[in-house]
């Protein structure tokens, strides 16, 4: 069984955190400098926020889908090999 597990280098994760506050920091910046009326500019900030909340959700979601599948077949291939090596009639444990 293959035991390599992906994992994000620093940088990477780094580069993803700053990816995150400057594009948050220029939209709370147009947002600002917007030519319009102060409710304009709130329904526009809770657009932004929702949106940001969504997709950290659907990421988050379709990431948890994924590593269910993934431990569900970590199982499914235990109890495979368990069947196997009752069948031929070799110690299980």
């Amino acid at each position: 069984m293959n035991a390599y597990i992906n994992k994000p280098s620093i940088a990477w994760s780094y580069f993803t955190y700053a990816q995150f506050i400057l594009a948050g920091l220029l939209m709370a910046g147009g947002i600002y400098n917007l030519d319009a009326s102060f409710a304009a500019k709130g329904f526009y900030a809770m657009a932004a926020i929702m949106l940001v909340s969504s997709t950290a959700t659907i990421t988050k979601t379709l990431r948890d889908g994924e590593e269910s599948a993934r431990l569900h077949n970590k199982i499914e291939d235990a109890q495979t090999e368990r069947l196997l090596a009752e069948a031929s009639g070799v110690d299980a444990s």
